[in-house]
């Protein structure tokens, strides 16, 4: 059964979880998301059309839901804004465009308070009430997942998996498409190469104990993802099944037709 508590044993356990994916400031919408089940909700603040302050709305909603762990992908490695993401309660960071094991310890120290890291006491802030106000205590309770997604990565893929304090890696298969060459996102000529690169990731995680996630277009690419060495899976978007439920709807309102 999912419980927000139990997120970052699960996730530094390998454990199998499934998330869903946030792109939309919609309190009320992420709300209904995290009471359905999922053991984690991720809430994107490099794409999706959320600023910070939208953060903490977001983790009011998915704590208010009672079951998932909220998890904030971050708009890069700076310290800073990895802080500011966790001061919201959130009980882990995702975050992108990691070139290295240099890039990716930064990363992790930016979760962690002195002597581990750089973060800094948030204080009476969120994150007091969901977490605690005791530094290791805290650091226990959160994560950092860095996105394997660039050519620099998979260089350096060993020794960003290897990364002390390090919880999980997590691949984004659309910049990582075009870092192996794809002219677009689903580009048949990439797709035996990404495959290939994908068994490498899992390897990879695996030799190093962390875990592997994906994020995948619909539930059934998630559970396939599953099944080949991931240990956790993001199902799509809201701001995607809103446009594709509302589409569907308007062709069976048309009867089908669409002339």
């Amino acid at each position: 059964m999912t419980h927000p508590e139990t997120f970052v044993r699960r996730l530094r356990g390998r454990e199998r979880l499934i998330g869903y994916w946030i792109a939309l400031d919609n309190p009320a919408g992420t709300e209904r998301i995290a009471r359905l089940g999922y053991d984690y909700v991720g809430v994107d603040g490099q794409h999706g059309v959320m600023s910070q302050p939208g953060w903490q709305s977001a983790m009011l909603a998915v704590d208010a839901g009672q079951r998932s762990a909220g998890v904030i992908r971050v708009p890069s490695m700076d310290p800073i804004a990895i802080g500011t993401a966790l001061d919201t309660g959130a009980r882990g960071v995702i975050v992108p465009m990691v070139n290295s094991a240099e890039e990716a310890a930064v990363a992790v120290r930016a979760t962690l308070h002195w002597p581990s890291g750089t973060r800094s006491l948030s204080g009476p802030v969120r994150a007091e009430l969901r977490l605690g106000a005791v530094p290791a205590e805290i650091d226990d309770e959160v994560v950092c997942i860095v996105m394997i997604e660039t050519a620099a990565a998979l260089d350096e893929l060993d020794a960003i998996c290897a990364t002390p304090g390090l919880a999980a890696v997590y691949v984004g298969p659309a910049d990582l498409s075009v870092a192996l060459g794809a002219g677009f996102f689903g580009d048949p000529a990439v797709q035996p190469v990404l495959e290939d690169t994908l068994q490498t990731i899992t390897a990879a995680a695996k030799r190093a104990g962390i875990a592997c996630g994906i994020h995948c277009l619909d539930g059934a690419s998630a559970a396939a993802r599953l099944a080949e060495g991931f240990t956790f899976a993001t199902v799509s978007s809201d701001i995607t099944h809103l446009q594709q439920i509302a589409a569907d709807h308007l062709s069976a309102a048309h009867g089908g037709d669409q002339g």
